[in-house]
């Protein structure tokens, strides 16, 4: 469960030179994020990571959606948040937390202390934002339940502008959430109970500021129509608002 944003890129930075042209502005599921994209490979340790890096012209900042296993990022959901994100002028990074080989062993997907390092590691692979001295904005979001704890971790020592929390299990984190410092937004289905209520004892560790948004009619993952789309612009919007000075 977790996802980075990062402030705007420094200009000139070969990671940031995407392939030639531009995918569709279309955000259909499955589409191609509106921006010029390509395949990366974040350095997490000695570990090569697959990513999908797609960013607009001029970039607010840069979302990173991390995966640890069973929702990659081909997935079309997962595009389609992005395509979204993306025509409001946020780059997305979309990657794996681990390797298809990692994956296999299933104690790795609940290895909260090896996902919470590949995220930090993969955050500090992004350059600095251009024009920011020494700043660095990032923004965190998360999904995956089994991936709440690494999301919490990291948020907890970095410099994070805010968090989002998509049906994620930030009770995992408990004994660091009262240490947050960022803007978080969590988002739960109206339909996922069990979620929704340790979201709600998550929100009540929290001491930064903070919002439990519950999509009406949503199951755990967001599949009825709309729901999606609620996410996304809930997402989007506290993001551009805690990225605007």
């Amino acid at each position: 469960m977790c996802h980075v944003l990062q402030g705007v890129p420094a200009a000139g930075d070969e990671r940031w030179r995407c392939a030639a042209g531009r995918g569709t502005a279309s955000t259909a599921l499955g589409a191609d994020p509106p921006a010029r994209s390509r395949e990366v490979q974040p350095a997490a340790g000695a570990v090569r990571l697959a990513g999908y890096l797609a960013v607009p012209d001029n970039p607010r900042g840069i979302v990173v959606f991390a995966h640890g296993s069973g929702s990659g990022r081909h997935s079309a959901r997962n595009r389609h948040v992005a395509g979204i994100l993306n025509d409001a002028g946020l780059g997305t990074l979309l990657f794996d937390l681990l390797t298809p080989g990692e994956e296999l062993n299933r104690a790795n997907v609940f290895d909260i202390g090896l996902l919470a390092r590949r995220l930090a590691e993969v955050t500090g692979w992004l350059p600095r934002p251009a024009g920011r001295g020494s700043r660095r904005d990032r923004l965190l979001r998360g999904q995956h339940r089994r991936r709440g704890g690494a999301v919490g971790r990291g948020r907890a020592r970095r410099d994070i502008a805010a968090v989002v929390s998509r049906g994620g299990r930030p009770d995992l984190a408990r004994p660091r959430l009262a240490a947050v410092t960022a803007p978080t937004l969590l988002i739960v289905g109206g339909h996922d109970e069990v979620v929704l209520d340790l979201n709600r004892r998550a929100q009540a560790e929290l001491r930064c500021e903070n919002r439990l948004a519950v999509v009406p009619g949503a199951s755990h993952l967001f599949e009825e129509p709309g729901t999606l789309d609620a996410v996304a612009a809930l997402a989007r919007d506290w993001f551009i608002s805690h990225l605007t000075p």
